[in-house]
């Protein structure tokens, strides 16, 4: 009786542990389809074609494209980037995964990609991503798939690829492309009020897009940032817009048009005057 019991209880772990295993597989393989319903999905991107994303996501997507322009890597570079945050971790900057894996990419300390606490910083991990794919020879005419699996070396090669289009659509929006393209709806409680959002959000500018231009208003309220030109004037509108909800930004200005938390939505404005500059505003202190 005792070495059927044994059995019995032998053979029941070893039925968790293929079940343990199957469910790992399915995560590694669909990737960062699992993720939030619909309804918590408060930001659009629209630029011949359509993605919805929750705040952490395309904040997240936003520090990523810019990470990659700072680099002056091309476009297609961001795409591979996207694509594969996308896949490892459904662009969420994730405490940890399989064995020591961590972060937007799921980089793993043991393998070099640095320490625990460094991964986790977006913009380092994306930072670490890129200076390992320009290292890829031929990486440009690559598959998008292809490209990132040179990097990651994971064991679903042909994961990436599935997300080469949502990436596109991101990386048009995000590099100033598209017009009024991003567009997010925050909440009445943001992460951040007044002078600490105008502070953050200076120093996000400065950080993701290496700005030290950005001039913060002397209420503390608000900022601008000198666009060279119009892509660039879009590149930083939907950079804010993407850092509405965890910046607290109440209100975008660039173009002719203006995006507010309140609607969540871009809409032409008759007095634009803001001519060469994005201006934003942060929620006053409550």
């Amino acid at each position: 009786m005792w070495v059927r019991t044994r059995a019995v209880v032998a053979g029941g772990v070893v039925l968790v542990l293929v079940a343990v295993v199957g469910i790992w597989l399915v995560i590694r393989q669909v990737g960062g389809q699992l993720r939030l319903p619909l309804s918590s999905r408060t930001c659009t991107v629209q630029a011949d074609g359509r993605v919805a994303l929750d705040a952490d996501q395309m904040a997240n997507a936003a520090t990523i494209a810019a990470i990659g322009i700072q680099w002056k890597m091309p476009e297609r570079a961001v795409v591979v980037a996207l694509a594969t945050a996308y896949q490892e971790s459904g662009l969420r900057n994730l405490a940890g995964g399989d064995r020591d894996s961590v972060g937007l990419f799921q980089q793993r300390p043991s393998q070099g990609w640095g320490s625990p606490e460094e991964i986790r910083d977006p913009r380092y991990a994306a930072n670490r991503f890129y200076a390992a794919l320009k290292k890829v020879r031929g990486w440009e005419r690559m598959r998008v798939t292809d490209a990132a699996q040179k990097v990651q070396r994971s064991a679903f090669p042909e994961a990436y690829q599935k997300w080469a289009d949502e990436s596109e659509v991101l990386t048009r929006a995000l590099l100033g492309h598209a017009t009024g393209a991003v567009a997010c709806t925050v909440g009445r409680d943001p992460a951040m009020r007044g002078a600490a959002a105008a502070t953050a959000l200076t120093r996000g500018l400065s950080l993701d897009w290496g700005l030290a231009a950005a001039t913060t208003a002397a209420d503390l309220t608000g900022l601008t940032v000198p666009a060279a030109d119009e892509r660039r004037g879009w590149r930083y509108a939907h950079w804010l817009v993407s850092h509405a909800h965890d910046h607290g930004v109440k209100r975008v200005r660039f173009g002719g048009l203006e995006w507010t938390a309140r609607d969540g939505t871009w809409n032409q404005v008759g007095d634009d005057a803001t001519g060469d500059r994005v201006v934003a505003e942060v929620f006053a202190e409550a």
